[in-house]
């Protein structure tokens, strides 16, 4: 089966209010999700950008809050109002278990999102093993296997080998898109995506 790939992280923002309509579009093609978890605090400056908590307030204020305000209301994704509590906590174990769980053939699709939901609707920390643990359930995974797997070296290997590859490929941020190579930065760009999973765009990426 073709694949869609997706780099993101499961503490992000915007990975979450284009995830429902991501999986529904993928699933319409017939496409199979690739997930492909990154450090985004290794992966932002490492294509050339600022940490986000160290952008401008007034920029801070408009992408991080109007722009996310505007995008859950149109695509129907409830959020919590403000930062999640935990938002900056280490999501390294999160990733992980998304990791395995996708080498393990569960159902990466669901877990993924319920995370991103608990994290930006429920206000859940992805650090928290406990937390982690009634994830899984709620998606009807076996939690204590994934996160022991998730603590391997293995799997840390796969969570840098794809920063690493994020960064080669000019992965902007979370969440990113590639149909049969060509890139999609931002989950606004999804009706695009939608479009190319039908008729490609022409020209390529990266541009020569």
């Amino acid at each position: 089966m073709a694949v869609i790939e997706y780099f993101y992280s499961a503490h992000s923002a915007f990975a979450y209010l284009g995830s429902q309509q991501f999986m529904d579009i993928a699933k319409a093609a017939r496409r199979m999700i690739v997930h492909r978890p990154y450090d985004l605090r290794i992966g932002i400056p490492g294509v050339g950008s600022s940490d986000t908590r160290n952008r401008p307030p007034n920029h801070r204020a408009y992408y991080f809050g109007r722009e996310i305000d505007r995008w859950a209301e149109y695509r129907d994704a409830p959020m919590m109002n403000g930062i999640p509590t935990y938002h900056h906590n280490d999501p390294a174990l999160a990733n992980g278990m998304l990791i395995a769980a996708q080498d393990q053939k569960h159902d990466v699709d669901a877990l993924a999102h319920r995370m991103l939901e608990a994290h930006w609707r429920d206000d859940a920390d992805l650090a928290n093993r406990s937390t982690l643990t009634a994830i899984c359930n709620d998606v009807g995974i076996a939690a204590d296997p994934l996160i022991q797997s998730a603590e391997v070296a293995a799997v840390a290997d796969v969570y840098k080998a794809n920063t690493d590859e994020a960064i080669a490929r000019s992965v902007f941020g979370s969440p990113t898109y590639f149909v049969d190579g060509d890139m999609f930065y931002g989950q606004d760009r999804l009706e695009l995506v939608e479009r190319a999973l039908k008729q490609p765009f022409k020209g390529e990426w990266p541009r020569t």
